[in-house]
């Protein structure tokens, strides 16, 4: 039997009460209390673990935003499109094709974006964009500020609790330097990526991996400088077999892990990702994860400079601040995501986001997603947004990206403010208002 500690009872002070309470600063939780503060919320408050907003966006270097048009008709826009529209007037913000060629077949286009991924799909253009992380976190930064006193953010804090009356969660519990506090809500929303403030509160959820799945891996990525991408992709593209079959396999065994290298919005740098099949709730996995890729690392930017086209000036520039994490906890939700959503073009009556396809082995069609996966079946008052929202891992894998994750938590964060207008739980929000006021944000909702 493992050895125990008992903690002694004691009173924590209440930091701060908020309207809206959001727990977890990434896309998800980004997305959802900028919505909630623009669709009435009087007091929103955003917990992040780290001094930066964004997440895997930014501290982890995950800068592609990729797959939000399906054919010509761009599906994933508000929050997100306003990230991309803000960062493309920075120098070296942003780097993709722009709106109106979405959908093209231009054989010069299709050629230009062939090796940068996500660009190109089925023999058209698809939308996305790759963004610079120290830049979008002044952005993400700048978007909080624009809504004045509406949002309050606190950083730097860790939550750790969930505070209960019954199974009504009032409020979390956090960890600082200043020590332990209580910050209550009348709305939490749940945007950590593991669904870590449900957990708490003792919803139910799935934790089972399938380990071919790209969601079962984590990943440290990093960025070198002195590249040419531009010559890269165009040998990558021309070249394709030799790349993944030799230098891809090769790199893999010298590391042990796959790794690949991806474009950023300046063509001297680009971004290694990586995939070691750990877990991210796992703090031994996480440890090894950051250990293993930094053992490799030098010995890997040597190989690129030694044998691949455009790397051969290659150095290595920083390391990404958080560990790369995929997947985790899925939450038991009114509603759960499955393989038949994909396979099938279902309609909701609460359809809050409609995901395109990116890999047509997959699916062929655009997926909506129902309100109901972001409400857990027996806990009052939060709503999970992001990765962990109620699905099975085979749908997860396809619809957990960054896009994805911004998508719900907008829709999270108009639904808390509508539920507060109209003094209405989370769970019996007026759907047909929250889908309106979504339209107004500018997000695709198909009827």
């Amino acid at each position: 039997m493992s050895k125990i500690i008992v903690e002694s009872s004691r009173e924590v002070p209440v930091f701060d009460e908020a309207d809206v309470l959001v727990v977890g600063s990434g896309p998800a939780g980004h997305s959802a209390a900028v919505a909630a503060a623009r669709a009435g919320a009087k007091k929103v408050i955003l917990v992040e673990r780290y001094g930066h907003l964004g997440g895997m966006a930014t501290g982890g270097f995950v800068i592609l935003i990729p797959h939000l048009s399906f054919g010509e008709k761009r599906m994933i826009m508000g929050l997100q499109q306003e990230w991309i529209d803000r960062m493309s007037k920075l120098p070296y913000g942003s780097l993709g094709p722009k709106k109106e060629e979405t959908g093209s077949k231009d054989p010069i286009l299709l050629k230009k974006w062939a090796g940068y991924w996500g660009f190109e799909i089925n023999g058209s253009i698809n939308y996305g964009a790759y963004l610079d992380p120290n830049q979008l976190k002044i952005v993400l930064d700048q978007m909080i500020r624009e809504e004045g006193n509406n949002i309050i953010p606190y950083l730097e804090c860790w939550s750790v609790g969930a505070i209960m009356d019954g199974n009504t969660i009032k409020g979390v519990i956090i960890e600082s330097k200043e020590g332990r506090k209580a910050i209550l809500g009348k709305v939490v929303i749940d945007c950590t990526g593991d669904a870590d403030i449900c957990s708490f509160a003792g919803g139910d959820f799935d934790e089972d991996r399938n380990q071919s799945l790209r969601s079962a891996n984590t990943a440290s990525v990093y960025r070198l400088g002195g590249v040419d991408f531009r010559t890269f992709a165009e040998w990558k593209a021309d070249n394709f077999q030799e790349w993944y079959s030799v230098h891809m396999a090769n790199m893999s065994k010298i590391t042990g892990f796959k790794m690949s290298p991806h474009a950023t919005p300046r063509n001297d740098q680009c971004w290694i990702n990586n995939w070691l099949p750990k877990y991210c709730l796992d703090i031994k996995d996480l440890t090894e994860t950051q250990m293993s890729v930094r053992q490799t690392m030098l010995e890997a930017i040597d190989y690129l400079k030694e044998n691949v086209t455009g790397f051969k000036n290659a150095y290595l520039i920083d390391i990404a601040p958080q560990t790369g994490t995929r997947g985790s906890r899925r939450i038991h939700g009114l509603y759960t995501l499955s393989k038949m959503d994909l396979d099938n073009t279902y309609e909701h009556e609460d359809t809050i986001a409609v995901v395109p396809p990116f890999n047509f082995n997959v699916c062929q069609t655009p997926t909506e997603i129902p309100y109901r996966v972001m409400v857990p079946e027996k806990i009052e008052n939060l709503l999970v947004a992001g990765r962990s929202f109620s699905s099975t891992h085979e749908a997860n894998d396809w619809s957990n990206l960054i896009p994805h994750c911004a998508s719900l938590g907008q829709a999270a964060g108009v639904a808390a403010a509508v539920s507060l207008e109209d003094n209405t739980n989370v769970r019996q929000v007026n759907i047909k208002k929250v889908q309106k006021i979504l339209k107004n944000q500018n997000v695709y909702i198909p009827r």
